[in-house]
């Protein structure tokens, strides 16, 4: 599963960084991972009509224990020649799965935005963010800055994947001689420290020339980089290598969790591996979290039960939790197929607690084809599918508990597998749901029912499905190891 979020990551980052562009032109990369090929990605800009188009297309391939997974995203952003947001649209290809979103910012700042997929069609609005800008209007505000050595500077970025400004500092540095695929030219290092929600900070790193066009882009992301370097349009669309990352989506256990499922609690001591930034790991009712002087972490699950007695409808006032009820663009708890089979999950229940775990047992069996080919699937076209991992088990089991009205949210970190091919007694990446019954948000877990959710699960980011709400795996998921252990029967 966090293969499929480091590539979506990945993207982010890629177009949040893009190239300056001449008046009308279009550039080739090479995208690489652990220095091999895994991609490419295009790039262009045209201006007609006092209106900037410009287009970013990022494809990338890797292998999961010997099957591929691709993402293909297209984004495109429309503004005025002095940079006003005017319109965007990006179309997300993860694997069998297409995602088209499109939007146009009117005079009042208002969105409109339409999703479409195999799952339908939705359409809503909101506020444009103040003051973000999209690649044209990025381009303009570093020709104002210039490229002096020691200069900083601040900008907000909307990025249209994930329909948010993401806070970014630039930092300018000095020339350096930088390798672009056997050519060494004298470039301008510009580090983008970006701020991420939930997550903490990433620091890309970009190399540009006098004419601020980025030349070379790194990315730091669960314990390796990725690189996109300007090429020719033959080498970037050319052959790639083949990269099996299932060693990387692994951590050791220190020792065989022996019961595991009857464990009353697992304390986990993470250390980690790099004085980068502090780890940022998210508490929750199963989940505390302390963070040691030494930039070591203790996590503790403890995994709550269901109150008895707690029905749903939700009826409380929270805004988080009722935040948990609505639909979105890969949750889509209003889909009429659906609803359909959270009423067949349910039956005649009016308990929350027995609602939820009769979702968690249906959504098991539903999915009758566990593939590990599909690249990230939203509830409806899991629904029409029945095909996927472990991120199709959550977004399905989370859309069905909204529908009925249960809040639920999807959880990405990991979990404890004795055996897994060529792994034994080691932690994996892994996605869950947690839905909130009674007073507390209850862990479920239907790829790995009827056993469900245990103490073997650690969160490291939490979300409504979106992409960028795990940010937190890239952070954190190859920056620590599991030390110790402590199991409380």
């Amino acid at each position: 599963m966090t293969i499929k979020y480091l590539l979506g990551m990945c993207l982010v980052l890629l177009l949040l960084c893009p190239p300056v562009l001449a008046s009308k032109q279009t550039e080739y990369f090479a995208v690489f991972m652990e220095g091999k090929k895994i991609g490419h990605a295009i790039q262009s800009r045209v201006v007609t009509d006092g209106k900037v188009t410009t287009t970013e297309k990022v494809s990338m391939q890797v292998s999961r224990a010997d099957v591929p997974v691709s993402v293909n995203t297209t984004a495109t952003s429309i503004e005025t020649t002095d940079g006003k947001p005017l319109g965007f649209e990006v179309v997300q290809g993860f694997g069998l799965m297409t995602m088209n979103a499109s939007g146009t910012v009117n005079e009042q700042g208002i969105v409109n935005m339409t999703v479409t997929s195999a799952g339908g069609e939705q359409k809503s609005t909101f506020e444009w963010p103040s003051g973000a800008v999209m690649v044209e209007g990025l381009r303009l505000l570093g020709l104002k800055k210039g490229l002096k050595e020691g200069l900083e500077y601040s900008a907000k970025l909307f990025d249209a994947g994930s329909m948010q400004a993401i806070e970014a500092e630039i930092h300018i540095g000095p020339k350096r001689n930088v390798d672009l695929l056997g050519r060494v030219v004298a470039l301008t290092e510009v580090k983008t420290v970006f701020k991420l929600p939930r997550a903490g900070e990433i620091v890309g790193t970009s190399y540009v020339d006098r004419d601020l066009r980025v030349q070379k882009n790194i990315v730091p992301m669960m314990g390796m980089q990725i690189e996109m370097i300007a090429c020719t349009k033959e080498f970037a669309l050319g052959e790639n290598d083949v990269l099996e990352l299932v060693d990387k989506m692994f951590l050791a256990s220190p020792e065989p969790l022996d019961n595991i499922k009857s464990a009353k609690s697992i304390i986990y001591h993470l250390s980690p591996t790099s004085q980068a930034a502090p780890l940022t790991i998210p508490s929750s009712d199963n989940q505390s979290v302390q963070q040691l002087k030494e930039g070591g972490v203790i996590v503790a699950v403890r995994p709550v039960a269901a109150p008895a007695g707690a029905t749903f409808p939700y009826e409380g006032k929270d805004s988080n939790i009722l935040e948990a009820v609505k639909p979105t663009r890969f949750v889509q708890s209003d889909h009429r197929e659906i609803i359909d089979l959270a009423n067949r999950a349910v039956g005649d229940t009016k308990d929350a607690a027995e609602a939820a775990k009769r979702i968690e047992a249906f959504v098991s069996e539903y999915i009758d084809n566990r593939s590990l080919s599909v690249g990230y699937a939203s509830a409806a076209e899991v629904a029409a599918s029945r095909v996927g991992d472990c991120s199709e088990f959550a977004v399905l089991t989370a859309s069905m508990c909204r529908a009925v009205g249960i809040p639920a949210r999807i959880v990405s970190g990991l979990v404890y597998v004795e055996d897994f091919p060529g792994r034994e007694n080691a932690f994996g990446g892994h996605a869950w749901v947690e839905a909130y019954v009674g007073d507390r948000w209850i862990g479920l877990d239907a790829t790995r029912a009827p056993k469900g959710f245990d103490a073997g699960h650690i969160a490291l980011a939490i979300g409504n499905g979106e992409p960028v709400d795990f940010f937190g795996m890239v952070s954190t998921l190859g920056y620590f190891n599991i030390e110790k252990v402590i199991i409380e029967e």
